[in-house]
């Protein structure tokens, strides 16, 4: 999955109940289901052009949404503080003994209930 299929899927999770029922499911046929806009518009009744057009209003939609909210920004800011910190914590269980290994587990498994 490229970068922008990944985003945009991204923006559909946060925040696809925004957009109507037609642009979601043409949104999720094109970038979860991989089908192209001849196969969407086919298999919906509507134009090949029909059928970019939703997708082209519901990505701006959710870029716009994004802009203003940027819940996926600090999603992402957040896994990588979290990856982050848990490499730390690796680092440190590898390097020390007694209390402070256990601490440092302790803190590494905590972290690893929240990532999901």
């Amino acid at each position: 999955m490229d970068d922008k299929t990944l985003h945009m899927t991204m923006l559909l999770d946060f925040y696809g109940e925004l957009l109507t029922e037609k642009q979601r499911n043409f949104f999720e046929m094109y970038y979860n289901e991989d089908l192209s806009l001849a196969e969407m518009a086919e298999l919906m009744g509507i134009s090949r052009q029909g059928a970019r057009d939703l997708i082209v209003r519901a990505e701006a939609t959710l870029r716009e949404t994004e802009e203003k909210i940027g819940l996926v920004k600090r999603y992402r800011e957040q896994k990588a503080a979290i990856n982050s910190m848990n490499e730390k914590l690796a680092e440190l269980s590898r390097i020390t003994e007694g209390r402070a290994k256990e601490l440092a587990l302790s803190i590494k498994d905590e972290l690893l209930t929240m990532e999901n």
